[in-house]
């Protein structure tokens, strides 16, 4: 990712973006940080970020292999923040599928705060 524009669609350099919390040499200050963080990891296939970033109670329901699967089976195009608060983000992330389909992902996340680091909990889908 380094010298180039972040995935997450800040139009920000990706080394003063996600690159660093993908690295895990930063935490992720926000919930919506993090949350465009791991559309980055999706991008990249950085299945082990989005594992660590997955609340410890909801860590069973989301398989390593399955994450994998979902992350480079799809064309990733674009990420769309809806609304943040503190604790939520409402996004659509754009990808081509794996039959060539245009499809949206559309959810509204809840995050959480703990031991000084923001954590994916759950989300309503759209």
């Amino acid at each position: 990712m380094a010298q180039n524009k972040c995935y997450c669609g800040s139009q920000k350099n990706s080394l003063d973006c996600c690159e660093p919390f993908v690295n895990r040499t930063k935490k992720a200050p926000t919930a919506e940080a993090l949350m465009r963080s791991r559309y980055v990891a999706y991008v990249t296939h950085a299945v082990d970020y989005l594992v660590e970033t997955t609340h410890v109670s909801e860590r069973k329901y989301h398989l390593k292999s399955d994450i994998l699967n979902w992350s480079v089976s799809n064309k990733w195009l674009k990420l769309e923040i809806i609304k943040a608060t503190e604790n939520t983000v409402e996004f659509k992330a754009y990808f081509i599928d794996s039959n060539g389909n245009n499809q949206i992902h559309h959810e509204d996340s809840t995050f959480v705060f703990e031991n000084g680091s923001w954590f994916y909990v759950d989300g309503s889908f759209y």
